[in-house]
């Protein structure tokens, strides 16, 4: 199994966006609750309907129990994620119900396949021009990625992630020594 990379670049994230939009609000919407969330892909794609909305409309966190620890980890959804799952589900899923896979294929009442996730992204990243290996997992390095370079501390990432080490965290958000090194050559005091 080949590593992937995270999306580093703001621009194409939002080309991407564009691109997945035109296909589908569902594809759009795999992308984003990627790249905000952090969760793995196994545990987007058994998301059901009642996981992200009840009878008020679509919740503000999500519930999940990990497919690959087993825990149980509460996510926040941010406002561009519900607003998205908002639009997805009536313009796309007007009837769907609660039990019903949030990301369903169109080829019956399943949700889509690991696999096909994999190709949706591919495809949106090569018309981006992204020439790095991705792939589903690039969703959670990308979360991580910008979590990071927004500040956030490097023990909170490797906490939402579930890493063991720091040292783990930063190799698998794709911080290298180049950049560690622009940091303490930059400083210049």
């Amino acid at each position: 199994m080949h590593t992937v990379q995270p999306i580093r670049d703001k621009e194409k994230i939002e080309a991407m966006k564009k691109i997945l939009r035109a296909s589908s609000i569902r594809d759009e919407l795999l992308f984003t609750i990627g790249i905000n969330t952090g969760l793995r892909i196994s545990d987007i794609l058994s998301l059901k309907i009642g996981d992200v909305r009840n009878k008020k409309g679509v919740v503000d966190r999500i519930e999940i129990v990990e497919r690959k620890t087993k825990k149980t980890r509460i996510i926040a959804l941010n406002r561009k994620t519900r607003r998205l799952i908002e639009l997805y589900l009536e313009k796309e899923r007007p009837h769907s119900h609660n039990d019903e896979p949030l990301f369903r294929s169109q080829k019956g009442g399943k949700a889509i396949t690991r696999q096909h996730a994999h190709y949706i992204l591919n495809r949106a990243a090569k018309a981006v021009g992204i020439m790095e290996r991705i792939g589903t997992h690039s969703l959670r390095k990308t979360f991580g990625y910008f979590a990071y370079k927004q500040g956030i501390d490097l023990a909170m990432i490797q906490k939402i992630l579930n890493h063991s080490s720091q040292a783990e965290t930063l190799r698998y958000i794709g911080i290298t020594q180049e950049q560690i090194d622009e940091v303490t050559t930059g400083l210049d005091l």
